[in-house]
């Protein structure tokens, strides 16, 4: 391949699906994906170990929790407390709950990094406030067949025939709904652009820069 590679970004600018309420204030990253599952070559089969646990006791019998509920399997709007995805930066945490099935977080709060995480895979952490929350997750409890449609541009969410003002964090709205969330795949689709710039770096080497193939 001589010249860059053309990847096609996905806008998200509205994600939509039943939810899952997982209450809690301070849920860490340790709580989301174990340390112990994290020594692995890719992210593959992550999702499996998802809160593992909280889940599970120490002879694998199911504790009470909504990632094992029957009627929550099929669900990807996760509805979450204060401070969600606090602790480690690991990105295996959004890496395990994407594998599950979430392709959305609404939330009162989020740690910065977990949501900077959540964004690189394009999953939105939308926020409201505490008895906003508490009346989705309720909802959730009593229809957990119903969708939650999030509106990112527009920050708004929608359920039961109702419509509430969300918030997303500026920068984040912008990289969804344009399309520049990814930025892996921003470098790849400019790798001359990238190579030109880092050959005007007096600290960049040119053994340093690959070379095309």
């Amino acid at each position: 391949m001589t010249g860059d590679d053309e990847v096609e970004i996905p806008e998200v600018d509205y994600v939509s699906g039943s939810g899952i309420p997982v209450r809690g204030n301070d849920i860490d990253t340790d709580q989301i994906i174990p340390a112990r599952f994290m020594k692995v070559v890719t992210f593959d089969g992550l999702g499996e170990f998802a809160f593992f646990d909280v889940r599970f006791d120490e002879d694998d019998d199911q504790k009470d929790h909504p990632f094992n509920e029957d009627q929550f399997q099929d669900s990807s709007v996760m509805v979450v407390n204060n401070n969600f995805g606090c602790g480690s930066s690991r990105e295996h945490a959004p890496q395990a709950l994407m594998r599950w099935g979430i392709d959305a977080i609404i939330g009162e709060s989020f740690a910065e990094i977990f949501a900077g995480n959540c964004l690189a895979l394009g999953i939105p952490t939308v926020t409201a406030d505490t008895e906003t929350i508490e009346e989705l997750q309720a909802w959730v409890d009593d229809n957990p067949d119903a969708e939650i449609e999030i509106d990112v541009e527009a920050e708004t969410v929608t359920y039961g025939g109702e419509t509430i003002d969300v918030t997303v964090d500026d920068a984040q709205r912008k990289a969804l709904v344009e399309g520049v969330w990814d930025t892996t795949a921003l470098m790849k689709s400019n790798a001359s652009e990238v190579r030109k710039k880092a050959e005007e770096l007096p600290y960049v080497t040119d053994s340093a820069i690959p070379e095309a193939e």
